[in-house]
């Protein structure tokens, strides 16, 4: 199996960072929703740092499935960008999620 050329490579690699941000930034309004409706849920369970930690196992999922997937067949840009900007995101909602 030869590696395929670096021009699909990049093309396919932004189209899927364009993707992954916008996932991203979904989630991270998810969050800031649900930590908003946590101000005004009175003395119960906040639901912010559960929402955080069920989406930082989505972004490690699927840095992992994708990234992975895509390096396993050498496409090795658009399968670093998968880990870098998803596993990334799951960081950082790993952070946030530990928060409180």
């Amino acid at each position: 199996m030869s590696n395929p050329s670096t021009g699909p490579q990049v093309g396919v690699g932004i189209a899927l960072l364009v993707i992954d941000l916008l996932a991203v930034a979904l989630l991270l309004y998810g969050y800031g929703i649900h930590g908003w409706a946590d101000g005004y849920n009175g003395g119960n369970t906040p639901e912010a740092p559960r929402f955080a930690w069920r989406a930082m196992w989505c972004l490690a999922g699927g840095a992992a499935v994708t990234g992975g997937g895509l390096l396993a067949v050498r496409w090795h840009i658009p399968g670093t960008v998968q880990i870098l900007i998803l596993g990334g995101g799951a960081m950082l909602f790993a952070s946030l999620s530990a928060r409180s």
